[in-house]
């Protein structure tokens, strides 16, 4: 890869880093604040939860008739959580890929939040699953693109995912044939 491509990449990689740690940084205060005003702090959140049947009683019409729509996504959800899991469970330990912790990518950590009625602290719980298992699914098919067609594409790819850069050139035979081997075995951005 270019060197310029590659001085970029590690830039986006110490900018997400310290972004990471910033959140961090953020999550702790919360939980002190949190902690030290427990007591107020639940009571002025607790000022902002709307009732289950307001809620509902003033949801457009239209909201309410697509939403039998919306939550047949389980369906989809939890048939690629499955396959995703037992295709990893099977076969990432043939080729000796790094398994994906699954836990690291399904939090739900939404429902203690005291201004969610019932109904919105499902719709939190599903959302979190949906991205969850989408982000999943999307590690560990990139991990399994890299092991078997780690080439990048002609045109640009929007929102390609981490392990892309280091993909091969479009075209590019002789480093697809003579590196494929020494990319299949790196993993470092493996987070887990």
């Amino acid at each position: 890869m270019d060197k310029r491509l590659e001085e970029l990449l590690a830039r986006i990689h110490t900018l997400q880093d310290e972004l990471e740690e910033e959140y961090g940084k953020r999550r702790e205060e919360l939980f002190r604040k949190r902690e030290a005003l427990a007591g107020e702090f639940l009571r002025q959140q607790r000022r902002y939860k709307v009732n289950l049947l307001r809620f509902v009683a003033h949801s457009r019409p239209l909201v309410l008739l697509t939403s039998p729509l919306i939550y047949l996504g389980w369906v989809p959800f939890l048939l690629m959580d499955a396959f995703v899991t037992l295709y990893q469970a099977i076969c990432f330990p043939v080729y000796r890929i790094p398994r994906v912790r699954r836990r690291d990518y399904l939090v739900f950590d939404r429902a203690g939040l005291p201004y969610l009625n019932l109904l919105e602290k499902f719709n939190c719980f599903y959302c979190s699953y949906g991205n969850g298992v989408a982000a999943y699914t999307r590690e560990v098919a990139s991990r399994t693109e890299q092991y078997w067609c780690p080439i990048k594409h002609a045109r640009r790819v929007l929102d390609a995912h981490e392990r892309y850069p280091d993909f091969f050139e479009h075209g590019d035979a002789e480093t697809f044939r003579t590196r494929q081997e020494q990319l299949r075995r790196q993993y470092a951005r493996t987070r887990n």
